[in-house]
């Protein structure tokens, strides 16, 4: 699934051979973090059934995650400010820093 989420939005990036304007680009990503926050908010919910014991591992898990998509966000932010000359660079560390959000939502969705 997680695989699926990547491939999609590098495919997304190129669209029959012709780069995404910016505003495209940063529209689609803004959406996928959207999504992935607004799957991490439901998981948040679901740990107020469980055991005291276990909730505090899920939402020291929790925590870890909304780590990540607190860095993805700021990155997120620091694109959308870059100029011109800094955008290509820009772009990179976003998707290294998204991707990490990803990965980490991915494994702590599979470990519950």
């Amino acid at each position: 699934n997680r695989w699926i989420v990547i491939l999609i939005f590098t495919m997304l990036a190129y669209e029959g051979n012709y780069m995404l304007s910016r505003i495209e680009y940063t529209e689609r990503m803004r959406q996928e973090l959207d999504a992935l926050n607004m799957q991490l908010h439901k998981l948040e919910l679901s740990a107020l059934d469980m055991q005291e014991d276990a909730r505090l591992s899920y939402n020291l898990e929790v925590d870890k995650v909304k780590f990540q998509s607190m860095l993805a966000k700021e990155k997120f932010e620091n694109l959308l400010l870059s100029s011109e000359s800094s955008w290509n660079n820009m772009v990179t560390e976003t998707e290294k820093i998204r991707d990490a959000f990803v990965n980490s939502f991915h494994y702590f969705k599979s470990q519950i």
